[in-house]
């Protein structure tokens, strides 16, 4: 069975990639770079979301060329900020804190309230394989960024991400309902949608 390498360490994105492959029945032995005996150095230094996400497939492809690889990155850009924090999202204050990169942009949007507090969240997915030409798709989702954080599901900076269709924040919604609205799930959607012809090519 052909294999897909995800470029995470991360269960829960695994367990809903997995599902949205059953779901469209494309059938692939999804390793996540957990299962890897070797998993080169990844440098995100890029000024894109696309830029890094290369970074990782290309690192990623260099060690697994037989492989198809899938790298993600997202994060959060706020207009009034001049976009950021962008690619900056995840260490946005330093070390890779939430509640420290919550704070950093509640203190910088202080006393700006209307248009100014709007924020789209983005994420880009990229899928490589050997033969094929890269297929990259991206999902997106606009917001207000709060006053003070809201919500129990403490993941980056959906405490302070209001989404008004639903009329609460990220962090105030179930994983179900967040997924079904969330850039990450956009971008799984398309990507998924798209697969089917890819691989056959």
């Amino acid at each position: 069975m052909p294999r897909l390498i995800i470029a995470t360490g991360n269960a829960h994105k695994v367990v809903e990639i997995k599902e949205a492959l059953d779901q469209a029945k494309i059938d692939l032995q999804v390793l996540s770079l957990k299962d890897l005996d070797q998993v080169p150095e990844i440098v995100e230094d890029g000024t894109t979301f696309a830029e890094n996400v290369h970074k990782k497939t290309a690192a990623l492809q260099s060690v697994y060329p037989a492989d198809y690889i899938l790298a993600d990155d997202s994060g959060l850009t706020i207009p009034a900020l001049g976009g950021e924090p962008g690619v900056y999202s995840a260490r946005y204050a330093g070390d890779h804190d939430d509640a420290a990169n919550n704070a950093k942009v509640l203190t910088k949007l202080a006393g700006k309230s209307g248009t100014e507090r709007q924020a789209h969240f983005t994420t880009v997915m990229e899928l490589i394989g050997p033969g094929r030409e890269d297929l990259v798709v991206s999902g997106q989702v606009d917001g207000l960024i709060t006053e003070e954080p809201a919500g129990d599901n403490l993941f980056g900076y959906d405490p302070i991400f209001y989404y008004e269709p639903a009329g609460k924040t990220f962090a105030q919604m179930t994983v179900d309902e967040k997924n079904h609205v969330s850039h990450r799930g956009r971008a799984l959607e398309q990507l998924v949608a798209a697969m089917p012809i890819w691989l056959n090519k």
